[in-house]
């Protein structure tokens, strides 16, 4: 069964990235979804909440409710959720006083489309949020970018890209392009200079590989 890796919408951007290729499914730092895992974490703001910690790195529920716009009785319940289904765990060395800090226990997730077709209505329909609220993200990443692209410099609009193109390919091939895209965009971690590099900012890196059907 193919395997849709979600990394790039949950790379952990708060500690060095590891070498590893990005697909290996034998990466530690990645962590397959199953029935009971992907249940745990398919609600808009839990995938939010990792999302934030991932690529913001450690906070409390009252720093993610501001950054969110959500009260922080509601970013701890669920924090508290994505910490029993093991995607989040206590930072306390960021800690002070009774301060409360969480951190991204993986670098990021792997969905399987088997999950598509599993037995149970709740994970069928867990799936589908899932990925659609992923979906949702990108676009929501990208408008963002297109309403503030004029506070970046000169550089950063020469450097950034929205393309798309259209191919006729079979499945056979659609894989292999995608493999290929998820390791030239693997390799690129491995170049990343250090954070306190001038001009150094976090790119995000879309990818999209979907059959149409011709008008």
């Amino acid at each position: 069964m193919q395997r849709t890796l979600c990394i790039a919408t949950f790379v952990r951007m708060d500690e060095p990235q590891s070498p590893q290729d990005p697909k290996d499914p034998k990466d530690p730092e990645v962590r397959s979804l199953d029935a009971r895992s992907l249940r745990g974490l398919a609600h808009p703001l839990r995938m939010q909440l990792l999302r934030a910690l991932r690529q913001g790195g450690p906070a409390t529920a009252s720093q993610l409710a501001a950054k969110l716009g959500e009260s922080s009785g509601a970013t701890s319940y669920h924090l508290r959720q994505l910490a029993a289904h093991g995607f989040v765990e206590d930072a306390p060395e960021h800690g002070k006083g009774r301060e409360r800090w969480w951190k991204t226990v993986h670098r990021g997730v792997q969905f399987d489309d088997a999950l598509y077709e599993d037995r149970s209505p709740e994970v069928r329909g867990a799936a589908a949020l899932y990925m659609h609220e992923i979906a949702n993200h990108h676009t929501r990443e990208l408008a963002t970018w297109i309403g503030t692209r004029d506070n970046w410099s000169e550089e950063w609009n020469r450097s950034s890209d929205m393309s798309d193109w259209t191919l006729n390919l079979t499945p056979e091939l659609a894989l292999e392009l995608i493999n290929k895209m998820h390791a030239l965009v693997g390799s690129y971690r491995a170049l990343a200079p250090d954070d306190g590099t001038p001009g150094t900012e976090q790119v995000r890196v879309h990818t999209h590989v979907i059959p149409t059907h011709k008008d």
